[in-house]
């Protein structure tokens, strides 16, 4: 299974409790898969750049999780079809993202002559 991240872009005008359901069915398509859900990450309102669908404000949310390949196909079918749902992406994660990231050796500094 590979790690995954979506990114979802809900409408403003959504209450708590339907914001709630959407999660709850997009969670539970994640599980229903044979994925594994790694975290919920609410963003929160935020100011958008441009305007979308007539709106200047959205609700961020990003779901990380484990899952199969056919699985990230079958939620973003879900995710196109429920109202609420601005805007989407799906990427992927690398599978060692938690491991030291490379570095160079310090160099020593130019001496400049004038």
């Amino acid at each position: 299974m590979r790690k995954m991240e979506t990114l979802l872009l809900l409408s403003p005008e959504l209450s708590v409790e339907e914001r709630e359901t959407i999660l709850t069915t997009l969670t539970g398509v994640i599980e229903r898969e044979k994925g594994a859900m790694l975290a919920v990450d609410p963003w929160g309102m935020r100011d958008l750049a441009y305007p979308v669908r007539k709106q200047m404000r959205g609700y961020y949310v990003r779901l990380e999780y484990a899952a199969p390949s056919q699985l990230v196909a079958e939620l973003e079918r879900i995710i196109r079809i429920t109202d609420g749902v601005f805007k989407f992406i799906t990427v992927r994660l690398a599978d060692d993202a938690a491991g030291p990231a490379p570095h160079s050796e310090p160099s020593e500094p130019s001496k400049e002559v004038m």
